[in-house]
């Protein structure tokens, strides 16, 4: 038997505006449709109906988890400095840790990922390789002190979250290991009704090799992803890469210095010169853990700081300001070159090869220098793909002009390797009897995330639309006003209950027809079964949410399709 959950009892008050501080569509819906009220930014409670729908996500992640032969556990999220402050990402989260003291003075954190402490566990309980392989998970809450805690519950500072980790003794077992969760994963977005792309990403803080996002498109998103239209090639952009670039085929003269005078940016200097913008080199100057280095793309392109971030982790990068210029008088602002950079590190772009020729600064003020070519007269220390990925750059894997669309990060799947088993010396007695070194899998799905992002790609003008596996009822009953349509709604209410159907009738007294349809749509159930003109006669109107098909049925007709 199912709930049936009566409206005129449900702790739900609906809005007929948008929030003044809403920005997405989701968090004005979620608000509106009384599922979450905000405490404070980024701290949210979640009401009756919202706690549906995260419970039912969390049900299909707990099945396809356990499916997979993963177990449950649940660890604190009040945690002690030294097991992070071992691993480095003490330091390394920097703001977005939530930092504490307890009234001893000791270092606690509310945990933002629990790699730590779950090498810790295995480590305590594990000692052979007859342990081993072992998958453990968790469904919990955790925390990142957000600068900018926004769009509702898509980016909390407190947030649901699966996290799971695997342990193998070999390389062979964890590629294994992360292709069940990949599966696993398939499978749970699948049920849950989530258009989803599987793109290659970038570990950033959490370490590790190989490394996947499940992305939800939608315009709401904060990520950016590539798409080839011609392949199976999809990442993101903070992981894309390009070939390096061709030389010309006849070898540029010797470096010849120009008079440029104001003309401190590529605009100005393509404009002067009478030259395509691609023909110039751009140095961005950057800090690099206090040291400053220089990053060289052509010009016509942008340097992706989030991109070099990641590329750098755990290293903290930041523009240069005027001041760093001071006492520099080889760095000459808005002319430097790479020629003659001696004591600055160099980091470029693939596309600047060596035997490819350039138009860029010549460290003096007003002066340029063309016929600057790559391992001739400068040298590159270090290649990393830090350009702003385009709409139309190739595809790395066949050259077709790359897509470019917004998504929601809703899981991220990490190899991790040794990185924490090196850490806190996570070993087992191997079949050798000699210790072997333990290799982990990291997996992650945002569970009150994946609510946000359901509702982004569902939601119509009307309201939300859930999908069947994740809504808060199957049915919403609608008592169109008088005592016959709500006596009929009702009875018809507990006979779908008694059959299995989870129910939500609207037998709200006082409440008009119209405002009962409103909210009806507003919230979202996938059918809406109407108890109205012709109750006298014993039927009913069942309206399908998403598609907005109607029909008229007897109340035996409707309980056997909404049983079926």
């Amino acid at each position: 038997m199912a709930q049936v959950q009566r409206m005129s009892k449900l702790m739900v008050k609906t809005l007929r505006d948008d929030p003044a501080d809403a920005e997405t569509l989701s968090h004005k819906l979620l608000v509106r449709a009384g599922y979450v009220r905000r405490n404070a930014a980024g701290i949210w409670t979640w009401l009756p109906l919202g706690k549906k729908v995260l419970d039912n996500i969390t049900r299909v992640v707990r099945e396809e988890m356990d499916a997979i032969g993963a177990q449950e556990v649940l660890l604190p999220a009040l945690l002690p400095k030294e097991a992070y402050e071992a691993s480095g990402r003490w330091e390394e989260y920097g703001d977005l840790l939530f930092r504490l003291k307890d009234r001893k003075g000791a270092d606690y954190l509310l945990g933002p990922t629990h790699e730590e402490i779950f090498t810790q566990t295995v480590k305590d309980q594990c000692s052979s390789y007859k342990d081993l392989p072992v998958m453990l998970y968790q469904i919990q809450t955790k925390y990142r002190d957000e600068a900018r805690p926004r769009s509702g519950v898509l980016r909390g500072r407190e947030f649901q979250m699966k996290d799971s980790y695997s342990f193998d003794t070999t390389d062979e077992g964890l590629a294994e290991s992360y292709a069940l969760h990949r599966a696993a994963y398939i499978k749970i977005f699948t049920r849950l009704g989530l258009d989803h792309r599987i793109v290659s990403a970038v570990s950033g803080a959490m370490g590790g090799s190989a490394s996947e996002e499940f992305l939800a498109p939608a315009a709401a998103g904060e990520d950016t992803f590539a798409d080839c239209p011609n392949c199976d090639y999809a990442a993101n952009t903070e992981a894309v890469t390009f070939k390096a670039a061709v030389a010309a085929a006849e070898a540029p003269g010797a470096v010849e210095e120009l008079d440029t005078p104001d003309t401190p940016t590529i605009e100005t200097l393509a404009a002067h010169l009478g030259v395509p913008a691609s023909a110039t080199l751009k140095n961005l100057l950057v800090k690099i853990d206090g040291e400053i280095v220089a990053i060289g793309v052509p010009g016509d392109r942008e340097v992706d700081l989030g991109k070099l971030e990641e590329q750098l982790a755990p290293a903290v990068v930041e523009l240069v300001t005027a001041e760093d210029f001071e006492g520099r008088p080889d760095l000459v602002r808005g002319y430097v070159g790479p020629q003659g950079l001696d004591k600055v590190r160099y980091i470029a772009d693939p596309r600047i090869a060596a035997g490819t020729s350039w138009i860029t600064g010549a460290n003096k003020e007003g002066k340029h220098a063309k016929n600057v070519v790559a391992g001739r007269d400068f040298e590159v220390d270090d290649y990393l793909d830090v350009v702003v990925v385009e709409a139309g750059d190739p595809c790395p894997n066949c050259g077709t002009g790359l897509t470019l669309d917004r998504a929601i990060e809703i899981g991220h799947i990490f190899q991790l390797g040794r990185k924490y088993a090196d850490t806190f010396q996570l070993d087992v007695l191997g079949q050798q009897g000699k210790p072997v070194r333990v290799t982990m899998g990291s997996y992650g799905i945002g569970v009150s995330r994946a609510v946000a992002a359901l509702a982004e790609q569902t939601a119509d003008d009307k309201g939300l639309a859930w999908p069947k596996e994740i809504a808060p009822a199957d049915v919403h009953v609608v008592a169109a006003g008088k005592a016959l349509q709500t006596e009929l709604a009702l009875d018809v209410s507990e006979k779908l209950g008694a059959a299995g159907v989870r129910v939500l009738v609207d037998d709200r007294p006082g409440v008009s027809p119209g405002v009962k349809f409103t909210d009806a749509e507003l919230i979202g159930v996938p059918q809406i079964l109407v108890a109205g003109r012709r109750s006298s006669e014993g039927v009913l109107e069942l309206k399908d949410r998403r598609t907005g098909e109607r029909e008229e049925l007897t109340v035996e007709e409707a309980i056997a399709r909404l049983v079926g």
